[in-house]
Parts: structure tokens; C-alpha cells; sequence
């Protein structure tokens, strides 16, 4: 399980800094939108883990408030990677913790 925590993240920048962080991205990241896709849809940094993989997404709803536009970019990244791997042996579930 990885766990992404967007605790005073407000802006594109830090949403970034953030993912790097906390995911341990691989180096060829490239710091966008495109690349987060490519991130979450290639998990060949990721080991498998029995029963897939689980990424909690915490303190999202400031986030989500403070930079609207860029937090529905960032949903539709989210599901379109969960999407991907649905019904393979290396299922990614990505659950918005409240707080």
C-alpha cells in the first residue's frame, strides 16, 4: 500500500513535489499530467502486492478546494489508472480517504 498525502498541497507544483515523495516515482517522471498517467498505468516501480495494489489518497479535500480545475484532472488520472487495471492480476485501488 502507498499512501499519498496532500496535506498543504495548493498548487500544480507542490501536487508534483508531493507525488514524488510520497509514491517514490521513478526517475523518469516527468512532473505532469501525462506523466502521472504513464506512472499509473505503467507500475513497473510498483512491486505487486497479494490481492493488488492499494494507493490512499489522505487530506485531498483542501487540496481539492484550493485548486479545483487541477483536482478534477487529477480524479480523472485516478480512475482512468484504477480503470486500466481492473480484472488483472495486479488490480490498482485507489480509495479518497475523508478525513
Amino acid at each position: 500500500m502507498l499512501v499519498l498525502d496532500l496535506a498543504g498541497v495548493a498548487d500544480r507544483q507542490s501536487f508534483m513535489d508531493r507525488c514524488i515523495a510520497d509514491l517514490r516515482l521513478p526517475d523518469w517522471f516527468g512532473r505532469n499530467w501525462d506523466a502521472l498517467a504513464d506512472c499509473l498505468t505503467d507500475l513497473s516501480w510498483w512491486p505487486a502486492e497479494p490481492g493488488g495494489r492499494e494507493l490512499r489518497v489522505r487530506n485531498w479535500q483542501d487540496c481539492a478546494a484550493s485548486m479545483p480545475r487541477e483536482w478534477r484532472i487529477i480524479k480523472e488520472i485516478l480512475r482512468d489508472a484504477e480503470v486500466f487495471w481492473r480484472h488483472t492480476d495486479a488490480e490498482l485501488f485507489i480509495i479518497l480517504e475523508d478525513s
